[in-house]
């Protein structure tokens, strides 16, 4: 299908009440002060493989979080305080869209990811992740919904999974979706504290796998043992803010953050134990050591890893034709290094790293669109933009 994606007319935003909201979170490892983003729409950028510029496809947004397609042209963006935004025709429409479940807007907290079936056209089903507030305070869970695109509605509502246990913790949520196969994927932070990622018990610092209806597949690693829970197909993890698919395998990748030092990228493995904390190349915000560890037999280690941190968020796979050079490269948006950043892979080995921009503001999010452009989303300005090639 031949998409109409996104007239690039920065577009007014709605007046959304933020009292209350916390300010955006660098996970803690942001040890610099923040200075607004330049100017870089319009504005000729240079790279090792090609040259481009970036262009704004909406502005106005409050804290965007993630950036979903629809196969008829919209564009769904979550907005961290709880509210859903449709891009249409490429304007962003100033009512929100109602439905969305109540959320935890606090801290870490709020609406997160959003996620498009891959048989959307079929079944129209759109999958949010979101803190959700309960008995003991918040975790992260996941439903699923269709989209009345006249009266901008959720309707069809079914919730899937919640997290457990919630606690008062305002920190690392996680909430990064990937649909494959049937079956959906959902990050989980350790809800700040950390020992519980090795804790099969709970849910924090894991991945859970359900089916795309919500059901337990009988083929997950930990099924069957009676001290874990049944959702868990990885652990081990501190927050994991980026997932994506490989394009050429299937693999499952990830960025998650450490705490000062030791965000990393990861394979997700069925079954396979991170390390956090027990194993980490990063140190604790005082500088004291978390663990003298950094390798551990039946512990995966990372393809790559940032210290000082970058606290990276968002990944996608380069794919298409748009940027020559490029393909199957994985790219990366980041929170404290506030950059835009392009890797290299040789098979599962990084063998080269590009800050493509820098000093933008905190790129949440990184989505290929089916129109074959590279999206991002900052938060820092509340804008949508989209990296085109100066061959274009």
């Amino acid at each position: 299908m031949v998409l109409v994606l996104l007239a690039l007319l920065a577009a007014c935003g709605g007046s959304n009440d933020t009292s209350g909201l916390a300010p955006p979170d660098a996970d803690n490892n942001d040890d610099s002060p923040y200075f607004p983003p330049p100017q870089v729409s319009g504005e000729p950028q240079v790279s090792e493989a090609l040259d481009f510029h970036v262009e704004t496809v909406a502005s106005g947004l409050n804290i965007p979080w993630s950036i979903a397609f629809l196969p008829d042209g919209h564009v769904l963006v979550t907005e961290r305080g709880g509210w859903l935004r449709l891009i249409e025709n490429g304007e962003l429409r100033l009512e929100n869209i109602t439905g969305v479940p109540d959320v935890f807007a606090q801290g870490q907290g709020g609406l997160l990811d959003v996620a498009v079936h891959p048989d959307y056209e079929d079944n129209g089903w759109i999958y949010l992740s979101y803190a959700e507030p309960g008995e003991g305070g918040a975790h992260t869970a996941l439903m699923r919904a269709r989209l009345d695109t006249e009266t901008l509605t959720l309707v069809d509502q079914e919730p899937l999974f919640s997290g457990e246990p919630k606690t008062t913790d305002t920190r690392h949520f996680g909430g990064r979706i990937v649909l494959q196969e049937g079956y959906v994927y959902l990050s989980m932070g350790d809800r700040g504290v950390m020992d519980e990622a090795q804790n099969l018990g709970t849910h924090n610092g894991s991945i859970v796998r359900l089916h795309d209806d919500g059901r337990i597949p009988e083929d997950n690693p930990f099924v069957n043992q009676a001290d874990a829970l049944p959702e868990t197909w990885s652990y081990g993890h501190r927050n994991t803010q980026g997932l994506a698919i490989h394009p050429a395998d299937g693999t499952i990748w990830n960025n998650e953050h450490g705490p000062r030092g030791g965000d990393e990228i990861n394979i997700i493995r069925r079954a396979g134990n991170y390390g956090w904390p027990v194993i980490t190349y990063g140190v604790d915000y005082d500088g004291t050591p978390i663990s003298d560890e950094t390798e551990k037999e039946g512990m995966e280690q990372p393809l790559t890893w940032w210290t000082p941190s970058i606290a990276p968020s968002g990944l996608a796979f380069v794919t298409g034709n748009r940027y020559p050079g490029w393909q199957q490269n994985l790219m990366t948006g980041a929170l404290a290094g506030q950059q835009l950043r392009r890797i290299v892979l040789d098979g599962e080995e990084v063998v080269h790293e590009e800050i493509l921009l820098l000093g933008i503001g905190r790129i949440r999010d990184v989505r290929m669109g089916p129109d074959g452009y590279l999206y991002f989303a900052n938060e820092s300005d509340g804008t949508i933009r989209r990296i085109v090639s100066a061959s274009q």
